[in-house]
């Protein structure tokens, strides 16, 4: 058997390259340190002490500063012990995330949320009564049993304390493990609070098949199409231009060789409507001088 302490960090979900989201719960995973090995011979039976989350010294006692000294750590402040550990482990060694792989089926012990003392409606589901029509029977327990042996008989359900107990939800699977950042993704709900300690170690009744999941990496995804954006951007930057100069240097050559052509009709364009203005330009003041030369000789007549 496999086994491993976290911590419950929340809930979140995830999804497969094939389209499923699956919900999924967040356990931290610190790296476990082995404070002790167990043996048949010595204590009558296989197994071995994990410790994980420091303490400080000044809060712990003498007999586990000296326990955890002999694995040359720190004293521990959860420490749990796992039967029939699948391989040989020393005094000290550290186990961590990559133990499981995933797609392993787990169960995940721990301590469900305590609710305080609660009815029967909530603690065990039951019925309420009428809400109208005269009734007064409403959350009450209702029958406390026959009439004979005129005593409550045990194991009736009645109101009482909810909550903070220890329960292990089973066949639950790993979806990703993650090395870097200390922390494994297990499919379903797990019992416990916020920053609850919880066991995960290899499923007894193993009823699933495991699954090849394939997450959708993001990070991955984003990066890839903005370097080949940049890449074609920079194409299209660097060859547009060179393009454009070999076709306005065609250009300039072309229009240099017609420029001695060009030149001549625009002067002769040029010269022609000088001309026409040089040459109009007397004979409209010979015109009005003949007739006022005409008026003058009109006038002196009269």
């Amino acid at each position: 058997m496999k086994g491993i302490l976290g911590r419950k960090v929340g809930m979140t979900e995830v999804f497969t390259k094939d389209g499923r989201a699956i919900p999924v719960t967040v356990i931290e995973v610190e790296p476990n340190i082995v404070t002790q090995v167990k043996t048949q011979e010595n204590d009558g039976y296989d197994a071995i002490q994990l410790g994980v989350c420091d303490k400080k010294e000044k809060n712990a006692t003498k007999a586990s500063i000296g326990h955890t000294k002999k694995a040359n750590t720190n004293p521990k402040r959860f420490l749990k012990e796992i039967r029939n550990f699948e391989g040989t482990y020393n005094l000290g060694d550290t186990i961590k995330a990559d133990i499981f792989e995933v797609g392993e089926i787990v169960d995940v012990t721990g301590t469900s949320k305590g609710k305080g003392t609660q009815g029967v409606i909530k603690r065990y589901g039951q019925h309420s009564g009428p809400d109208t029509h005269g009734s007064r029977y409403h959350r009450r327990v209702g029958s406390l049993g026959t009439m004979r042996p005129m005593r409550v008989i045990p194991g009736k359900k009645l109101p009482g304390h909810l909550g903070d107990v220890t329960v292990t939800i089973q066949n639950l699977e790993i979806v990703d493990v993650n090395l870097e950042d200390n922390y494994i993704l297990v499919s379903g709900n797990v019992p416990g609070a916020k920053k609850s300690l919880v066991l995960i170690k290899s499923a007894v009744k193993n009823s699933r098949k495991k699954e090849n999941i394939e997450l959708i990496d993001y990070n991955k995804k984003e990066e890839a199409p903005v370097e080949e954006v940049q890449e074609t951007v920079v194409d299209e930057v660097v060859e547009a231009p060179v393009e454009e100069t070999a076709v306005e240097e065609v250009a300039t050559e072309e229009v240099a060789k017609e420029t001695p052509v060009d030149e001549a009709v625009a002067e002769e364009t040029t010269e022609a409507p000088v001309e026409e203005t040089t040459e109009e330009a007397p004979a409209e003041e010979t015109a009005e001088e003949n007739k006022e030369a005409e008026v003058k000789e009109g006038t002196t007549e009269e």
